[in-house]
């Protein structure tokens, strides 16, 4: 079994495979600094207990980064629950909540497009580079 912390350098991604998971791990760091900020300071509700809805979403940031397939693939499934929010708290909320709710939303439909396109081509991409391995 191949060792995990060598394997990004041992085998690097193509470069729009390494762009969307630039832009999974940029959506990602939006949507924690975005839920602690609007929770803690911009727009908070009651005591600021909602910024924990943002644990969650820190807990696939480690997967992304060592590019784990796995976590790309359910973190395209859990960014729904915060589309949903985000998408009831625009429509709920006065301003500024009901504007950084349309940020979240933007941040979740960003998230999701990298990484089904990220999934989509190192799936494609993957039997080339088994090519070259052998």
């Amino acid at each position: 079994m191949p060792n995990m912390s060598i394997e990004p350098i041992l085998n690097p991604l193509p470069p729009m495979v390494r762009r969307t998971r630039d832009l999974a791990v940029a959506s990602l760091l939006g949507l924690i600094v975005l839920g602690l900020a609007w929770e803690l300071w911009l727009a908070p509700t009651g005591r600021g207990t909602l910024a924990l809805k943002v644990l969650p979403l820190v807990v696939p940031l480690a997967g992304l980064l060592k590019r784990r397939m796995y976590t790309y693939r359910w973190v395209s499934l859990l960014v729904w629950i915060y589309f949903a929010e985000g998408v009831v708290r625009a429509t709920s909320e006065p301003p500024p909540g009901a504007w950084l709710a349309l940020i979240e939303v933007l941040l979740c439909l960003l998230l999701f497009v990298a990484c089904a396109t990220h999934v989509r081509w190192r799936l494609k991409h993957a039997p080339a580079a088994e090519g070259k391995k052998s």
